[in-house]
């Protein structure tokens, strides 16, 4: 039996025993609270063997194979991986975490620990989901284009409670709202065949409680296959529970879509002809509906059961995203999710610090006296303050330090600035990192839109000073003098410690260094230009000037000079990937940028490489960068765990 040890003792926890305690397959061996003494009442009742004061204490027990994770939302993401790296499975009560990064990080520490993971959609395991898709296969509804479903109770306002709290994740649309997103992107996959379909355009309303928090809510989903849904949830609300599939031919109501359990029926009511025929068909099951639940989660792990997951770890991720997309659609933002609230805790509560075995290695750059991480992060991405600051932390302490940002990042706002200043201040850490500012971008690429656009950037930043100015795309209708010139007063009023350029070419550099020589003022520290395995044909994007570094004459160059090469483009763009299909249809960039025999061939001596090393060809190309004969940071641009560990697992080949 797979023994199971339970995080909570709410009334999710209650009713998960009671369903685990009927299975003929799990066991509840050990449970654990805040306070001990509810962990013996929870144990008495369901008699459970061992009972814990703190879920720490339980994690560490080497009998607990599974654990069940039922704490209120934001609590979640913190015991999951906890209990993930303590080589549990886990299986977390849904939402399983506040947004999509927070799924996505426990799905990636899961997946590296070699754990299985499952968000606890109770319904998804029951027998009826399956009956529903049979009817849809059947035909007898014809073209599927509309799905109805609700999940919605009144409750009695209470600021504390956690359905109405802000820091407890309150509102309608993560505690039951999710319900009906799961099944709506369910059953619009069962139309195409397909486990799920993610929407393709998210619309939404709702009315908020005095805590700000969403007492109400609906969304109208729209599908790549043409179905569109209305989604509905809410806790002031006295809805209740339905779903509804409706086609060309008939529609199928779902009488008890959420809790089908022992003591009431399953029973789906098909109705043609306009409501002149119907028929109830009855799906007949013998479980408890969390028993089946256990079931499922004891089926993958004991048995290991290849049949899909009820809830597969795509899904939950699709399923979040879209929670996030409906609260954005309204504005709906905790507290926490905002960098002016953020602090120094990381996803597990633990204090920001760096790994003990973090693997960062670090060069130097003259005029910079901190060390500087080799690989260095970018913050073009990071439009929301969790993805920010999830993917920070992980950096941070993996031992990398440098942050490449733009003024241009997350116009009009500039957001992506914003959000890593939020992160930079909230942890304290100004000293300990390396912020590259590029700037000059069009239309301010002048000598007196460099100065405008630092400025303004360090405003967004909440910073006096960056480490590294880089002008980020030459403007060769300026002799280079006068753009050299506004960077040295940039460096003398103090806005930066050494500056640089970012897509120069070699004359235009030349050039550079022949006048700071005549004029007896500084030279560039460091160069941005492309640079990579793969060689690069045409800039990715079109209308924007971009140079390569990738040529004899810049190697030379820069060899020579032993010039610090912050390359972009370092891994080619998904080249090395899986992305790229050299036999299938390719992107407009794949063909303009990098096809070609050359780099088909160096992409073939990559995947052979890797083979041989038991790495993947990507960090062989990454490899290629970090072994120039002069300095270079490559710049990443990682948007979950998993992609940072694996450039990171790179310098395990230096």
């Amino acid at each position: 039996m797979l023994k199971w040890g339970i995080i909570g003792t709410g009334l999710i926890a209650n009713r998960f025993a009671t369903g685990v305690k009927k299975s003929e397959f799990n066991e509840i061996l050990a449970v654990a609270s805040r306070n001990e003494q509810t962990a013996k009442d929870f144990a008495d009742k369901f008699n459970v063997k061992k009972y814990y004061g703190s879920y720490d204490e339980m994690l560490v027990d080497e009998e607990v194979e599974a654990v069940y994770i039922s704490t209120p939302h934001p609590m979640h993401a913190e015991w999951a991986i906890k209990a993930a790296r303590a080589k549990k499975h886990i299986l977390v009560e849904k939402p399983i975490g506040i947004n999509a990064d927070e799924a996505k990080a426990i799905a990636d520490i899961a997946e590296r620990e070699g754990v299985f993971m499952m968000e606890a959609f109770m319904y998804r395991c029951h027998p009826q989901l399956e009956r529903i898709k049979e009817i849809i296969d059947s035909g007898v509804l014809g073209t599927i284009r509309m799905i109805y479903a609700e999940f919605s109770y009144n409750a009695d306002f209470d600021p504390k409670h956690r359905l109405f709290s802000q820091e407890l994740g309150g509102g309608g649309i993560l505690d039951v709202g999710c319900y009906p997103i799961s099944f709506i992107r369910r059953i619009a996959g069962f139309a195409s065949d397909k486990e799920f379909l993610n929407p393709v355009r998210v619309e939404a309303s709702a009315t908020f409680s005095k805590t700000n928090t969403d007492g109400t809510a609906t969304a109208i989903l729209e599908f790549e296959n043409g179905v569109i849904a209305n989604a509905i949830t809410g806790v002031q609300l006295m809805g209740g529970s339905s779903a509804r599939i409706v086609g060309t031919d008939g529609w199928l109501e779902v009488l008890n879509p959420w809790v089908p359990n022992l003591g009431s029926k399953a029973v789906l009511r098909l109705t043609k002809n306009y409501g002149e025929t119907f028929e109830d068909i009855e799906v007949p099951f013998d479980k408890e509906l969390y028993e089946y639940e256990a079931d499922e989660v004891e089926a993958h792990v004991k048995q290991q059961s290849n049949a899909p997951r009820a809830m597969s770890v795509e899904d939950t991720i699709g399923n979040m995203e879209t929670l996030d997309r409906w609260r954005t659609a309204i504005g709906m933002v905790y507290n926490k999710e905002k960098g002016e609230n953020s602090n120094n805790l990381t996803i597990t509560n633990a204090t920001l610090s760096r790994y003990a075995d973090a693997p960062m290695l670090y060069g130097k750059i003259k005029g910079i006296d901190k060390d500087i991480s080799r690989l260095v992060i970018g913050a073009d991405m990071n439009y929301t303050y969790p993805h920010t600051k999830i993917k920070f932390d992980e950096y941070f302490a993996l031992g990398g330090n440098c942050f490449d940002t733009s003024y241009a990042y997350g116009q009009p706002n500039g957001v992506c600035e914003v959000n890593l200043g939020a992160w930079v201040k909230a942890n304290g850490i100004r000293d300990s990192v390396v912020i590259i500012e590029k700037g000059a971008n069009f239309p301010y690429d002048t000598p007196e839109g460099i100065l405008f656009e630092l400025e303004k950037g360090l405003d967004r930043l909440q910073m006096d000073y960056v480490d590294i100015y880089m002008m980020h795309r030459d403007n060769v209708n300026i002799p280079v003098g006068e753009l050299l010139d506004a960077m040295v007063e940039a460096k003398e009023r103090g806005m930066c410690t050494v500056f640089g350029v970012s897509n120069w070419s070699l004359e235009r550099l030349m050039q550079t260094e022949e006048y700071a020589k005549k004029s007896g003022k500084d030279y560039f520290s460091l160069l941005s230009n492309q640079f990579s395995l793969a060689k690069m044909y045409d800039t990715p994007w079109e209308g924007y000037y971009a140079v390569s570094a990738n040529t004899p004459e810049f190697i030379d160059w820069l060899t020579e000079r032993q010039m610090p090469l912050f390359p972009w483009g370092s891994q080619a763009r998904g080249f090395f990937t899986k992305l790229f299909d050299p036999n299938g249809a390719l992107t407009d960039e794949m063909r303009r940028c990098w096809y070609s025999e050359e780099n088909l061939k160096a992409r073939e001596n990559a995947i052979a490489e890797a083979g041989k090393l038991g790495v993947e060809p990507i960090n062989i190309a990454l490899k290629f960068v970090l072994e120039q004969p002069f300095p270079t940071f490559p710049l990443i641009g990682p948007m979950r765990y998993r992609e940072l560990w694996s450039s990171l697992s790179t310098l395990k080949l230096l």
